[in-house]
């Protein structure tokens, strides 16, 4: 299981296109995910990041150790459709590689983007089985709308730190750094989770950030980073372990106000509630939760 309290670790997902603004984007239109690849918001990935070799192996880790498999009696079948935050991106797909592999007859997709986007695409009638959201308030958007059945069951937690390009050429130690004359940073949008807990930072400290772009994924934000677009980034820290050296990763001490809680619950509008409930207790069950624990989130509760 979790160990609790904080970690670092890793997300993994596509970056922005075209310039951004400061001003925050429309939502995507639904994705429209296809059998053995990824998604994020609308663009789709061949392959996870390299922050999916870590999450696999420890996968593969637990299946071979004997672990109790999350899923009991018999195996699921058909495919689902799982809506995730980015910030899930390489663990989840880990963990779908072992949702096929206990379940020959079953396959699973994944639509990943920022939270906020999810739940507006399904608002919107966009066809999913399982919602995975990167806070507990995107969650109560999609409960409140009558969109998840049952109560979702809290699965992770995750916190932010700043990332800079590789060395931090601008020699940022603090996150009042941010707001220094002449640094120029990232953020998440304030709708977004990883922005939401970036505000809560800000209100809690009395820094004012003014970013050089608000982005609608916090692989968005990573990615301006990790191409020289900015110098520095708010991420979660299991971003900047998927990173590795593609960045420099700054912890601050204010981010333990500012954990975020990750939800997942099956949709009422799943055609395969069977399976989805089979998804989400392998996630929640030990063979997720290491996966997840290995690529850095905490636990949750």
């Amino acid at each position: 299981m979790l160990a609790a309290g904080c970690g670092s670790g890793s997300e993994a997902g596509s970056g922005s296109t075209g310039a951004s603004t400061p001003a925050a984007s429309a939502s995507p239109a639904a994705p429209a995910p296809s059998s053995g690849a990824v998604t994020s918001g609308t663009a789709t990935s061949a392959t996870a990041t390299s922050g999916t070799t870590t999450a696999t192996s420890a996968a593969a880790a637990t299946t071979s150790s004997g672990a109790a498999t999350a899923t009991s009696g018999a195996s699921a079948s058909g495919t689902i459709t799982v809506f995730a935050a980015a910030s899930l991106k390489a663990t989840f797909t880990a963990i779908g590689e072992t949702y096929r592999a206990e379940n020959p007859g079953a396959d699973v997709v994944f639509a990943f983007a920022g939270s906020s986007d999810l739940v507006t695409q399904l608002q919107g009638g966009a066809p999913a089985d399982v919602f995975a959201s990167a806070d507990t308030n995107t969650m109560t958007k999609a409960t409140d709308a009558d969109l998840v059945t049952g109560a979702p069951v809290d699965f992770a937690t995750n916190t932010l730190t700043i990332v800079t390009p590789p060395g931090n050429p601008a020699g940022i130690t603090s996150f009042a750094d941010l707001a220094r004359e002449g640094v120029s940073e990232v953020i998440c949008a304030p709708a977004v989770p990883c922005g939401s807990a970036t505000k809560k930072v800000e209100d809690a400290t009395g820094v004012t950030l003014t970013p050089v772009s608000e982005e609608q994924s916090v692989t968005d934000v990573l990615n301006k980073v990790e191409t020289g677009e900015a110098d520095a980034g708010l991420v979660y820290v299991t971003d900047a372990t998927n990173a590795g050296a593609k960045v420099t990763a700054v912890p601050f001490a204010e981010s333990a106000g500012a954990v975020n809680t990750y939800p997942i619950g099956v949709l009422r509008s799943s055609a395969n509630a069977a399976a989805a409930q089979a998804f989400v207790d392998l996630v929640t069950g030990p063979q997720g939760q290491a996966v997840l624990e290995a690529a850095g989130f905490a636990a949750a509760g």
